[in-house]
């Protein structure tokens, strides 16, 4: 009997996860199909044969001396992950964490960008790209991902090729090409919490040889995990569709072109907080004056018990996290001799519609809180880039970039708004202050950025190659801010004072502010490396590069002391690294340190505004950061049936130099500075690794079983922006699982999967407030369903 098993390699230095055992026909550039009746070595003799893209041409993953991570399509089947947050238990260095979609940061090697709420003049230090387009919110990302040929995770500055904002790394996304031959894929999936998803894909030839199409189609829903016990309804559900469509025209056998259009579409009833901790005192002892405590009890409220994973919270507020997301991009590759001429033309737009009870209680406190986004984004690159065998390979390039983030904020206070946060002052004065005060901000960063790039290898021998590039990055960054008040009701009645005691209180929360800025930034980045194949099957290599994030805008109501443009970010890294497979490719060892120093670097801040459940945020540079670890994998295959995997990662990532730090929430009696030069970074696990294990087994009739199973761990991390001890998470692992049953020919496949499988209890984020109240976004709980799968 004959049975063709495929294998996927996760290539790269740090977490490559892979050798997935996987029935079915195997993408061109990730897996091979292989006969069982011929000798089992030839299954691993092309194995590590995976194609990347990490330096602007196609070249075995195995050969770049980039430290990278491939997850392949069938990985993301054999796991069920669908989103950059699922994928990131596959790869360790990379942090993703998300208060909901907007507020969602991407850390590689602990770089990239605190865990702070987002700020709409930050961008982000971590690139993603999909399909050659650059996302300039990372909140466009966060739709499902439909369809992909394959995700490449590269770790460390990659300013030369990619440019744009990827001083911690790049997340480079592509999705599977159109096809000549046609092709069918589609999966039904249910699950409890009433998880239901449906995927499917379908291509096939319009015009003969020369016209293909491409549409994927993706619906996902599932109930929340949550109980708000004032509503009676649930929270931190889950409901997306997305759509691609793609045409692949091939005018010549030099010349195609490719377009896409995608539409994605989210609706979430998401944030629901639930407490995780009241505290009363701070850490010397000291009571905390007007605490969340006193205020419930003046209040005559009474919080929920602090039982975060009995999942439940407490609102009387509306709060949803709905976003849509639209773009077009063509991209045309024209072969000229030993040259390819490409050119990526797109436009993408994001519409953010967040709302949230901004108190975290059953009061009317805060009535309204929200900051809308309507994000507006333009690119265009050309490069050149050599084909074939060379004596020197490069690729040259041009990049323009424009964007524009309108953001639109709306705060609004209750009837519990003064007796909440203003104890000391008269009632009559407080209540006619904020009981249905409103206030709205409009801003609008808008960058316009133009790089020249090019980098070259020479290959000075079959073994031994040098690589250089520079980028020139020229940007111009401009925004106005304007906070307004929209409801102001009216203090007829009060006398003159008390009038003008309640005019302050209303400028204290919410102060009118009108201001624009702008600022040009010009910046070099850079890269030199050398790698040597000391045998046909083991590399190792040296690498410097330089890069580089412009200046931010502070667009917000900023306090007294902080300007509203921060100075630019510089990254200088240094990375030692060995790749290698031994046993005919059975075995695939891959090892890289490095040691990252980052100058200036950009934070955002969130800090609560004195004797208010306000929270204002702004940006400021950090004068000195600095990571340094190691990354490692293993993946061993011993026979065509079995393949075995284990990444690990080290991150010593450190605030150098941080003097003025803000205080953490339990020594604010203290004063409202601390020193942080020494500490780890906040939402920087120190040591995670990740460990899988794919098994699969003939059983007649041309059937075949197959298991998988994942565990990922993460260290202890913070997840304040002070490094509070009120923040700082227990490290925990979570194992995953999938046991099937499919057909040879890969026309079907069922199987039952396990998420979360030990319903680990684990916290996402911790919130502390200077009132000792912390606020929790928990992890998933276990989830199981059945997955149905079918290929044409």
């Amino acid at each position: 009997m004959t049975s063709k098993t495929s294998f996927v390699l996760f290539a790269g230095t740090g977490s490559a996860l892979g050798l997935v055992l996987a029935a079915g026909a195997a993408l061109a550039a990730e897996a091979v199909a292989v006969d069982n009746a011929a000798a089992e070595s030839a299954v691993y003799e092309d194995a590590g044969e995976i194609t990347v893209t990490a330096r602007r041409r196609e070249e075995r993953a195995q050969d770049v001396p980039i430290a990278l991570s491939v997850v392949g399509a069938e990985t993301l089947e054999a796991t069920g992950n669908f989103t950059l947050g699922q994928v990131q238990q596959l790869v360790p260095t990379l942090q993703v964490f998300s208060f909901n979609p907007r507020n969602t940061n991407i850390n590689i090697r602990g770089l990239g960008s605190n865990v702070a709420l987002t700020n709409d003049g930050l961008e982000n230090g971590v690139g993603v790209y999909i399909d050659n387009v650059y996302y300039g919110r990372v909140g466009q990302s966060q739709f499902d991902l439909v369809d992909l040929q394959q995700i490449e995770v590269l770790r460390g500055p990659q300013g030369t090729l990619f440019g744009k904002n990827t001083t911690a790394g790049a997340i480079n996304i592509t999705s599977r090409l159109p096809s000549f031959e046609p092709e069918f894929s589609g999966e039904a999936t249910l699950g409890d919490y009433g998880y239901h998803q449906v995927r499917g894909s379908i291509s096939a030839p319009l015009i003969g040889d020369s016209v293909a199409f491409r549409l994927s189609l993706a619906d996902t829903h599932r109930d929340g995990f949550l109980d708000n016990v004032t509503k009676g309804n649930k929270a931190q559900d889950y409901d997306n569709f997305t759509a691609r469509g793609q045409l692949l025209i091939l005018p010549s056998e030099t010349l195609s072109v490719r377009l896409i259009g995608d539409v994605s579409r989210q609706r979430q009833k998401h944030v629901l907080n639930v407490i995780g901790a009241i505290n009363d005192t701070y850490a010397d002892g000291t009571d905390i004056a007007n605490s969340f405590s006193d205020r419930a009890a003046r209040a005559g409220y009474t919080p929920l018990p602090v039982d975060p994973f009995a999942r439940k919270g407490d609102s009387d507020g509306h709060y949803q996290s709905n976003m849509k997301g639209y773009g077009l991009s063509g991209q045309i590759d024209w072969e000229v001799g030993n040259s390819t001429l490409t050119a990526i033309t797109a436009y993408r737009w994001w519409d953010w519609r967040p709302s949230n009870d901004g108190d975290s209680t059953a009061l009317p406190i805060i009535t309204k809180a929200q900051q809308a986004n309507d994000q507006r984004q333009f690119s265009q690159e050309i490069r050149l880039s050599s084909t074939g065998q060379n004596t020197v390979d490069y690729v040259l390039g041009a990049y323009y970039f424009w964007q524009v983030v309108r953001g639109y904020g709306k705060l609004a206070y209750g009837s519990a708004a003064a007796n909440w946060n203003l104890p000391t002052v008269p009632a009559i004065v407080g209540n006619a202050a904020l009981d249905g005060y409103e206030s709205h901000s409009t801003s609008n960063p808008e960058t316009k950025s133009y790089a020249a790039f090019g980098q070259a290898t020479w290959n000075i021998s079959d073994a031994v190659k040098l690589t250089g590039g520079l980028r020139y990055t020229h940007e111009k960054k401009s925004g106005e801010y304007h906070q307004f008040n929209v409801v102001e009701p009216s203090l007829a009645g009060l006398l003159p004072a008390q009038a003008a005691a309640a005019l302050a209180i209303r400028a204290q929360f919410n102060p009118i502010t009108d201001y624009e800025t702008s600022f040009t930034d010009n910046s070099l980045s850079g890269l030199l490396s050398l790698s040597w194949n000391f045998t046909p099957d083991a590399l190792v290599y040296a690498t410097y590069s330089r890069g580089g994030k412009s200046g931010g805008l502070n667009l917000s109501a900023l306090p007294a002391g902080v300007r509203p443009e921060v100075d630019p970010e510089k990254v200088d890294n240094f990375e030692l690294g060995l790749k290698s497979e031994f046993l005919d490719r059975r075995l695939t060892f891959n090892l890289a340190g490095f040691w990252t120093e980052v100058s200036d670097y950009q934070t955002a801040i969130t800090e609560q505004v004195p004797d208010t459940v306000n929270f204002r945020q702004y940006i400021a540079n950090i004068p000195k950061v600095r990571s340094r670890g190691f990354e490692a994998d293993v993946v061993y295959a011993p026979t065509n049936y079995v393949s075995l995997t284990a990444s690990a990662a080290y991150a010593d990532t450190t605030y150098r130099n941080y003097t003025n730090a803000p205080q953490a929430q339990e020594n604010l009696n203290l004063g409202a500075l601390q020193d942080l030069s020494g500490e780890q970074l906040s939402g920087v696990p120190k040591f995670t690794y990740t460990l899988g294990a794919d098994v699969a087994r003939p059983v007649g009739g041309a059937l075949e079983v197959y298991g998988h199973a994942d565990f990922s761990h993460r260290s202890s991390y913070n997840t304040s922006a002070t490094n509070s001890a009120w923040a700082q998470i227990e490290g925990y692992g979570l194992l995953n699982a999938r046991l099937g049953l499919r057909s040879e020919d890969t026309r079907w496949d069922i199987s039952v999967w396990a998420r979360n499988l030990t319903d680990k209890d684990y916290f996402q984020t911790l919130s502390p407030a200077a009132t000792g109240l912390v606020t929790a976004l928990i992890g998933e709980p276990r989830t199981v369903g059945v997955t149905l799968r079918t290929k044409l």
